[in-house]
């Protein structure tokens, strides 16, 4: 058995095993923070499914319309996924408000009001989308790992496949940036 230099203790790793001993306190306090945060997303998602039509009502660009519509699709489908998470977790479905999430909506809709409707505007949105995707990202890979980290594959997998789907919504929206950005400073 590996011993730890610093106290001449056993490792938390045994040599030439995977396993880690845990402290069930910090198991338990991961646990808990895996569940509020997935409460956390659940409303954050939510949320979005009523955002998102605001902003392809702003939008003039179709290939940003369609970007905006097809992340919507995949949104409802995140917010019945988490759900799914919820049940694999043996939890009770339940939302918790999101401030990051609301802060992040409040300032795509300032960017849509001092705007003029036009390839500025939808810039600014991309701008406001991809601050939306980004904390998805962080989001889920983090509850990701939680729940990789607690022995929870289920839920892991289906954290992971929204995961996915928001990086791929973020190279979708720099895709459809290049020409808009370009186009707004013309």
């Amino acid at each position: 058995m590996a011993t730890n230099s610093n106290s001449g203790q056993p490792s938390s790793r045994e040599s030439g095993s995977k396993s880690i001993k845990t402290n069930p306190d910090a198991v338990q306090g991961l646990r808990a923070l895996l569940e509020e945060q997935l409460q956390d997303i659940y409303w954050a998602e939510k949320a979005l499914t009523k955002a998102i039509p605001l902003m392809i009502e702003n939008v003039t660009t179709p290939e940003l319309s369609d970007a905006l519509s097809e992340h919507l699709n995949v949104t409802e489908e995140q917010v019945s996924r988490v759900e799914e998470i919820f049940e694999a977790l043996g939890m009770e479905v339940a939302e918790k408000r999101c401030a990051a999430m609301e802060g992040l909506i409040k300032e795509a809709q300032e960017i849509m009001k001092s705007t003029k409707k036009g390839v500025v505007r939808d810039a600014g949105i991309i701008a406001a989308s991809q601050k939306v995707e980004h904390y998805e990202i962080a989001t889920y890979g983090t509850l990701h790992s939680f729940a990789t980290l607690l022995g929870e594959y289920e839920a892991a997998d289906l954290l992971e496949q929204s995961l996915n789907e928001e990086k791929e919504a973020d190279a979708n929206l720099t895709a459809v940036s290049e020409a808009i950005n370009m186009e707004a400073i013309d």
